[in-house]
């Protein structure tokens, strides 16, 4: 019974945050604490599905280089969620250079054929990033996402992450991205839906 409720209270709430005008949740959010909301992130993560990482044997170089890929990309969602459309640029071009300096020989050859799969489609999405203007950034942050679930989920970042996922992008064809925070930032929304979303998975 508990998981029903849990379960309904999830939709409904992601039903209104998706439909909440900028103008409501400015208001909203404008009433609640740092605090509180540290506190409803600490409870809402417990109840979050966990994936675990594939490969726990990566070399720590390969481990560095993965993270500072992923930190990058990070750049890139906060800034698509601020609406800056400058800032995604930035961390799209260093995104683009992390990746070409990141050294494949330290692979394992089953390690090394799964990041060659995502490689060069990251490549081209982050140069791409680096490069257009927002709502283009956006469409590429939206494939780019997909090539970089997988990578962490087989490699890690570093940190934990969390697998985010918008019902409403793309003509409410949907879309995922990561996060490392368990509070919804919407990249593909921005200002005018931040909070519209739901936290599928949490990746350690």
């Amino acid at each position: 019974m508990k998981k029903v409720f849990f379960a309904v209270t999830a939709a409904a709430l992601v039903f209104i945050a998706c439909n909440n005008d900028k103008q409501t949740e400015s208001h909203d959010m404008a009433g609640i604490s740092k605090d509180t909301a540290a506190a409803s992130a600490s409870a809402d993560d417990k109840d979050i599905k966990t994936v675990s990482v594939t490969y726990t044997n990566l070399d720590p170089r390969l481990t560095s280089s993965i993270k500072e890929i992923v930190d990058h990309y990070l750049h890139v969602k906060n800034a698509l969620a601020s609406d800056n459309e400058q800032e995604a640029a930035s961390g799209g071009t260093a995104m683009f250079t992390a990746i070409n300096k990141l050294d494949k020989s330290l692979f394992t050859a089953d390690q090394k054929k799964l990041y060659e799969e995502n490689e060069a489609d990251v490549k081209e999405h982050a140069e791409h990033i680096g490069k257009s203007k927002i709502d283009h950034q956006r469409e590429h942050f939206a494939m780019m996402s997909e090539d970089v679930y997988a990578l962490t989920k087989a490699f890690g970042a570093g940190k934990t992450l969390y697998h985010d996922y918008c019902p409403m992008y793309n003509n409410d064809k949907g879309a995922l991205w990561l996060s490392e925070t368990v509070e919804i930032k919407n990249p593909y929304m921005g200002g005018k839906m931040l909070k519209c979303g739901t936290v599928e998975e949490k990746i350690q």
